[in-house]
């Protein structure tokens, strides 16, 4: 290279992709919102089947031999929380408050039935409500993310509040 030519640069800060995709925003609000569309869709399912496929009596007695206390009780509740709860996780309403309740049902589920069955879903272990518990406790900490309701009612206060 001579004196006069300047070095050529193959990339710059602008251009350069992160590292880690997670770090670009447009990544982490796809991830988010991926994740709570899937798992709101789990809940709603799971909600569905405890009205339709199971009834909500035969929930009941299907709680109480798995030895949920207050069966009778829980298992209409757990019902309507799945099914109403995946539809607000869906939507990205209410998220954080849901997501919350759903973690516990899920920590509860995961103590009461499935611990002792060990770990893997086919054994009747904690696996499945194990991931369903950490992705509510995500959204409960972290809220539903930029593409949610709830970002359009914050958004909407916030405008209110400065007009």
């Amino acid at each position: 290279m001579s004196t006069t030519q300047t070095p050529q640069h193959t990339s710059s800060a602008r251009s350069a992709a992160p590292a880690d995709p997670a770090a670009d925003s447009s990544a982490a609000t796809l991830g988010l919102t991926l994740l709570r569309v899937v798992l709101g869709a789990t809940f709603f399912l799971h909600g569905w089947q405890k009205f339709t496929e199971w009834t909500v009596a035969g929930t009941q007695a299907s709680f109480a031999q798995m030895g949920v206390p207050a069966a009778e009780l829980a298992a209409p509740v757990v019902a309507v929380l799945e099914l109403v709860g995946g539809l607000l996780l869906l939507a990205g309403l209410g998220t954080r408050a849901v997501a919350a309740l759903l973690a516990l049902v899920m920590l509860g589920a995961l103590v009461l039935v499935h611990l002792p069955a060990g770990f893997f879903v086919a054994d009747g272990g904690v696996e499945l409500v194990l991931l369903l518990a950490a992705a509510s406790a995500l959204f409960a900490l972290a809220g539903a993310g930029r593409w949610s309701l709830d970002h359009v009612v914050a958004a909407n206060r916030r405008a209110a509040s400065r007009a």
